[in-house]
């Protein structure tokens, strides 16, 4: 699987003419767990095909510190495209996946209701060619954050 823009463009074309509604989200996914997978399999039902972007990890660290990630990005990507319910995988670079949104242009980019509606980057992307936003319930109780305290402090 690559996990370039181009490659995302190239995948993305062909699910269009095919018929499929392009689906869109994206994170870190340092260390996946069940509410990363509720989460891809909600989005995943929205649409014909789900792309996700995952975050480079020089964007990681610049959005989440030093220490992070864990898990290095062609591993995340790989892990994230290996789930069924994915149908390919875009690494960004950038701290926003603004531009990404605009190279794949979704007919429905998804993010959890933790975000607030006017905080979710890509929106107007997305709205302004006629496509939705779709906030999916997180299931509380799992965080990459929280397993990594967890580890840290020996639980």
């Amino acid at each position: 699987m690559h996990f370039s823009r181009e490659s995302a463009v190239a995948l993305v074309a062909t699910l269009r003419s095919a018929g499929r509604a392009i689906v869109f989200t994206n994170g870190v996914f340092d260390l996946l767990h069940p509410g990363h997978v509720r989460c891809l399999k909600h989005a995943r039902s929205l649409g014909g095909a789900l792309i996700v972007g995952v975050n480079s990890d020089r964007s990681v660290r610049a959005n989440k510190g030093p220490s992070r990630p864990i898990t290095p990005e062609l591993e995340r990507a790989e892990i994230v495209g290996a789930l069924a319910c994915v149908d390919g995988v875009v690494i960004f670079d950038d701290e926003t996946p603004h531009t990404i949104i605009s190279v794949i242009q979704p007919d429905i980019l998804v993010k959890g209701d933790d975000w607030a509606e006017d905080a979710i980057v890509g929106r107007d992307i997305v709205e302004a060619r006629g496509g939705r936003v779709v906030r999916v319930p997180i299931d509380k109780g799992f965080s990459t954050t929280t397993i990594v305290q967890k580890i840290r402090a020996g639980k």
